[in-house]
């Protein structure tokens, strides 16, 4: 498949997805969609936070090479490609971040293509597996990587088993975009909104909305000032998928969880003076 033909299909792929949510308007959305949507939601992201980006781009906790398989399913139930691609491009983000050659920095490309254009164009879309040869060396991620379409796909199939059309619109497909936007709000909304409490070189910002919304993505300033801890969140800060992490470590299907250093801490904000 050529460039142009590669960029087409999946700007119809990503169209296709967006438009099929509007189908909600002929299904109707009943209880148990919601509930399904839901349900999915954080089982996506969840695979999102601690499978593509905790483990698999930053090697923040080891575990077994059947949990591997079974992170790497879970992710990409979301339909964000393979994890050797999902973990290419996150590398080469933290390696030039907010530069020309970061792949979405929304400081040298505007809000609209390091949200979501950037993940269209052709040249982002073969991952440098020089840069993933810890990954690589693994026949079965290869394997998943060849053919990333499946899991969601299958997981698009269950939600019709589960509840017809509505389970399929509701359930997956608007689990899916909505998963889709929160993740890419990292790249772009969280280079734009929110505090800066660590000099990191970048713009990256800690913000409490979008660490709801991504079970702990959210405190992306800390993520960039400690990039391989597993906890993104610090002392009150909320991030559900270390806890997550944390219950996965308890029962032994994680282990060696990496932290930031017990001495760092969020620069506490300063009140302001008052004058009279």
């Amino acid at each position: 498949m050529t460039d142009a033909a590669s960029r087409a299909a999946h700007l119809a792929l990503i169209v296709g997805f967006h438009a099929a949510c509007f189908a909600a308007l002929a299904t109707g959305v009943r209880g148990a969609d919601l509930a399904l949507c839901g349900a999915l939601y954080l089982v996506q992201m969840f695979g999102v936070t601690a499978g593509y980006h905790r483990y698999f781009s930053h090697r923040s906790f080891k575990t077994s090479r059947a949990f591997q398989f079974v992170l790497a399913l879970l992710a990409m139930t979301s339909g964000q490609r393979g994890v050797l691609w999902w973990a290419w491009h996150h590398r080469h983000h933290h390696r030039h971040s907010d530069t020309p050659q970061d792949l979405h920095s929304p400081r040298h490309m505007g809000f609209w293509r390091s949200h979501l254009l950037w993940w269209m164009a052709a040249e982002n879309r073969r991952p440098d597996l020089a840069q993933v040869r810890d990954l690589a060396r693994y026949p079965e991620l290869r394997l998943l990587e060849r053919f990333y379409a499946t899991p969601a796909l299958l997981t698009a199939a269950a939600c019709y088993g589960l509840g017809g059309w509505g389970g399929f619109v509701v359930g997956f497909c608007w689990s899916t975009v909505l998963v889709w936007h929160a993740t890419f709000a990292i790249n772009s909304l969280a280079h734009l909104w929110g505090r800066q409490d660590h000099a990191t070189g970048d713009d990256s910002r800690n913000n409490a909305v979008l660490a709801v919304l991504t079970l702990g993505e959210g405190w992306h300033n800390n993520h960039h000032r400690y990039p391989s801890s597993a906890r993104q969140g610090m002392g009150r800060q909320l991030d559900l998928s270390w806890i997550a992490l944390r219950v996965l470590s308890a029962v032994g299907l994680v282990w060696d969880l990496k932290r930031h250093p017990a001495t760092a801490t969020v620069p506490q904000r300063q009140p302001r003076e008052v004058t009279r």
